[in-house]
């Protein structure tokens, strides 16, 4: 995957949901894996000619796991000029060592998000993008059936009353497949995340299930997500 190709999709996207207008001050969350250093990449080199003028900074928030290296991403913020916040927590220590969380995921992606606003809140930034790609939609979707009894994902834009931020998903028309073509090319520094749950949560069974559903339906997925565009869900 070419970045030429995922600066296509990445401005498809934006241009079909109006993700993006003068002036906006733009935070991207960064974990450390593929899809948010893929975000940030492409958004940064959007910003070098999109005609609607916008800024991008780069924020992580580290649980508090010992085998965090973030030394990379530093860098390759730097060589851009990208400015990078860190926001030190100790969510970590409260999720699975003082509360002993069952269900650790739940309480550990709430306190996550409101480390998060607040820091780009402090930062100036006006909006958040998240690195949702097409797979993520269509997961959330059966997540959403299987464990809820709904039909329901997130949107490409939404609204945050609360904070007065607004969430971009720029990433929505490229398949995870893309993204790991896109990393594995141009040799982005994925940092592996240091979570123990990491690899054993209900979303990465989601997954399981759907690589299966489509060996033995390829193009399941584009159907599931092209139905979900049509039938105008949650925003769509």
């Amino acid at each position: 995957m070419t970045l030429q190709k995922v600066l296509s999709r990445i401005r498809q996207a934006v241009d079909d949901y109006h993700m993006i207008e003068e002036g906006d001050r733009i935070a991207v969350g960064i974990s450390g894996g593929k899809d948010s250093l893929t975000l940030l990449l492409a958004l940064y080199e959007l910003s070098k000619f999109y005609p609607k003028h916008f800024t991008v900074i780069a924020v992580t928030v580290n649980l508090g796991f010992q085998n965090l290296n973030l030394d990379e991403i530093r860098t390759l913020c730097a060589d851009r000029n990208i400015p990078y916040t860190v926001v030190e927590t100790s969510i970590a220590q409260i999720v699975f060592e003082d509360r002993k969380e069952d269900n650790p995921c739940s309480l550990c992606a709430k306190m996550r998000k409101g480390a998060l606003n607040d820091a780009i809140k402090e930062l100036g930034c006006n909006k958040i993008a998240y690195a949702h790609h097409e797979d993520d939609v269509v997961e959330t979707m059966l997540l959403s059936l299987f464990y809820e009894g709904r039909l329901h994902t997130f949107s490409p834009v939404t609204h945050l009353d609360k904070t007065g931020l607004t969430v971009i998903r720029p990433l929505i028309y490229m398949r995870e497949a893309e993204v790991i073509g896109f990393v594995n090319k141009y040799q982005v520094p994925v940092v592996k995340s240091p979570c123990p749950a990491d690899g054993h949560t209900t979303r990465e069974y989601i997954k399981e299930l759907l690589q299966q559903i489509h060996r033995e339906n390829p193009g399941v997925k584009d159907r599931i997500f092209t139905a979900i565009q049509r039938g105008n869900m949650e925003g769509w």
